[in-house]
């Protein structure tokens, strides 16, 4: 279970006090979380959700906040931070920041059709019309191309010959095109939107969690993230099905530049690396533990198909 920080009853029912949400009926890690601590939390008034931020500084949680707030108050299917009665969003408990959130409805799907991939490109674009321009928050990711280049050079040694000329071939492109890819047009991310981070009632997408690798920075990286995830067959390759309704969707709110369809293999690639690299650390990192690691031999497995395949973007201007 991917439960970094177990808490006890007694301190969790003087943490949640403040909230005035009644007293605490009952509560349960969250194992699906790989980076951070969760749990589900019943309250007399009602069922939230709370995070222990486990990874990254505290300075950086008013961001989160914020753009949760931005975009709750957008009307879009987000959590956000609740307050204390003296108004505290941002808390500490056993030394972590700590967040408590309404839980939204739904669930997880492990098999997504045409039909949630439309709503996903949907809502990925309303995310970014929300904020772009002068009302993106500014936060440099930790994870950024620099990240890629530094991580991915020193991991290098640490591969077989394939996968080793996988990654430098991706790692050459990333260096070469770097400069286009930080002009491409850019608001706030999710920079995470998987599928275990949507929730769906059905085929009704009733909401985005899991901000926490959330930055400012290009909105084609964050659907080719997306991408990636919800419209990959088994064998890593891109079903065009499920390509053309994520895409369709997002394109008649926001239409692709130009300079988005000349990038679009690259930045299927760089999210691709993106991953890789955080997978193969963390299974460096937890190995024999009892935590949550994802297969990092999926993203390699897709980087080899998009390095294969030079898809192209429709819906592009």
């Amino acid at each position: 279970m991917s439960v970094f920080t177990p808490l006890a009853r007694p301190e969790l029912e003087t943490f949640l006090a403040p909230y005035g949400l009644g007293r605490l009926l009952d509560f349960q890690g969250i194992a699906a979380g790989s980076e951070n601590t969760n749990f589900f939390i019943s309250l007399e008034q009602g069922e939230f959700v709370l995070t222990l931020v486990e990874r990254g500084p505290v300075q950086e949680m008013p961001f989160f906040i914020d753009l949760l707030d931005v975009l709750h108050e957008a009307e879009l299917p987000v959590p956000y931070a609740l307050r204390t009665t003296d108004g505290l969003a941002l808390r500490e408990l056993k030394g972590k920041p700590a967040l408590l959130q309404p839980r939204l409805s739904g669930k997880h799907i492990k098999v997504a059709n045409a039909q949630h991939c439309a709503q996903v490109g949907e809502l990925q674009a309303h995310l970014h019309l929300a904020t772009q321009g002068e009302r993106m928050i500014k936060r440099k990711t930790d994870r950024g191309l620099d990240w890629m280049l530094e991580e991915g050079t020193e991991f290098l040694s640490h591969l077989s010959d394939e996968p080793r000329a996988l990654l430098q071939k991706a790692l050459d492109e990333i260096t070469e095109r770097k400069d286009k890819i930080l002009a491409l047009p850019r608001a706030n991310i999710h920079a995470d939107l998987f599928r275990d981070n949507a929730m769906f009632e059905g085929t009704h997408l009733t909401g985005l969690i899991d901000f926490y690798n959330a930055c400012s920075g290009p909105m084609l990286y964050d659907v080719a993230i997306a991408l990636n995830d919800w419209c990959s067959d088994d064998e890593g390759v891109i079903d065009g099905p499920r390509a053309r309704a994520f895409l369709g969707a997002y394109a008649a709110l926001r239409p692709f530049t130009a300079a988005e369809a000349e990038l679009w293999p690259t930045m299927l690639r760089v999210a691709c690396v993106r991953f890789w690299l955080s997978r193969l650390i963390a299974a460096e990192q937890f190995a024999g533990q009892d935590v949550l690691i994802h297969d990092p031999r999926e993203f390699e497995q897709r980087l080899a198909q998009r390095q294969k395949v030079n898809t192209p973007l429709p819906f592009a201007l």
